[in-house]
């Protein structure tokens, strides 16, 4: 070694010359409330519900969702509709409960590609954070899409680009 490498200045100035280019350098960072960060039309987010045009549950608990999620984070109990509920369920069966556990979810989208009915879909929306367990694992009310009829802004906000989409 030289007199030169063995002080280490080299390398120190070498160093140093990094860290100066970097100053003037864009930064990757963002101010997040003030601006949003632009995804991928691939995204996969928050699970939603999907309701039909007359503002009707689309899922009709069949199981394949629950069935086709690798970590199991699907929960479901059918029940049967009754006479006079015709408007809130397409079908004769439906889900009287629905849960998601978002500690297990791996949002992989095989829900989505696995259901027939378009009842479930993963939406452009973070799944927001939360301090305690029970706070991740959500609900049918929690999942499902506001009434197209009597909430359309709303409703229009949580399709996002399937509104416009294929």
């Amino acid at each position: 070694m030289s007199f030169i490498e063995r002080l280490y200045l080299w390398n120190i100035f070498k160093g140093m010359f990094i860290t100066f280019k970097h100053i003037f350098q864009r930064k990757a960072t963002i101010s997040y409330p003030e601006q949003k960060r632009a995804f991928s039309p691939v995204f996969r987010g928050l699970h939603i519900l999907n309701r039909d045009e007359e503002g009707r549950e689309r899922c009709t608990a069949c199981g394949l969702c629950a069935v086709a999620c690798p970590a199991e984070a699907i929960t479901m109990e059918a029940a049967e509709r009754k006479p006079g509920e015709e408007h809130l369920f397409r079908e004769e069966k439906y889900a009287a409960k629905y849960e998601i556990n978002m500690l297990r979810c791996i949002f992989c989208g095989l829900c989505e590609e696995a259901c027939p009915k378009d009842a479930i879909y993963l939406s452009e929306t973070f799944t927001p954070s939360n301090y305690q367990r029970k706070g991740l694992i959500y609900g049918k009310p929690d999942l499902l899409i506001p009434h197209p009829i009597d909430e359309p802004l709303e409703y229009q906000k949580a399709l996002g680009n399937r509104a416009s989409g294929p």
